[in-house]
């Protein structure tokens, strides 16, 4: 039984890395620009990237309010609103939602610059969603 359940692991962590062999040799062919834009991207999901959100009134053009800091967004189109999280401190964030409308708009404007790399890619496994554990417990005789 141990040998089978062993096998089966072998054999789900070589279709995981068949399967991310394959997406890396697929999404090989994007341009330079994508692949900085999407390093950006990730970069500000992970709150290393300064940018200042900016919330616009269009029928007066004045500006509503701004938001500066590293912060991840994200627009929730069911809802028709924009979600943004800023980190404050370590380990401590903020989540705000900000409806749109069609009286409004915002923009968004990266503070600083990004030290990102076309070339640079990660893959970061987390082995308790490829492998499985089975996990037994032991009763006590009574």
């Amino acid at each position: 039984m141990k040998k089978l359940l062993m096998n089966k692991n072998f054999v789900t962590v070589l279709a995981v890395i068949v399967l991310l062999l394959c997406a890396i040799f697929l999404t090989g062919c994007s341009t330079s620009a994508e692949t900085v834009s999407y390093n950006i991207s990730r970069e500000a999901d992970e709150f290393k990237v300064k940018r200042r959100i900016v919330f616009i009134n269009l029928r007066s053009d004045t500006y509503l309010f701004s938001i500066t800091g590293n912060c991840s967004i994200e627009t929730d189109n069911a809802d028709n609103q924009l979600e943004v999280i800023c980190r404050i401190g370590d380990d401590k964030y903020q989540k705000h939602f900000l409806r749109l409308s069609n009286e409004t708009t915002y923009t968004v404007e990266q503070l600083e610059y990004s030290d990102v790399s076309r070339y640079d890619y990660e893959i970061v496994f987390r082995p308790e969603a490829i492998i499985p554990i089975e996990i037994k417990t032991q009763v006590g005789e009574n």
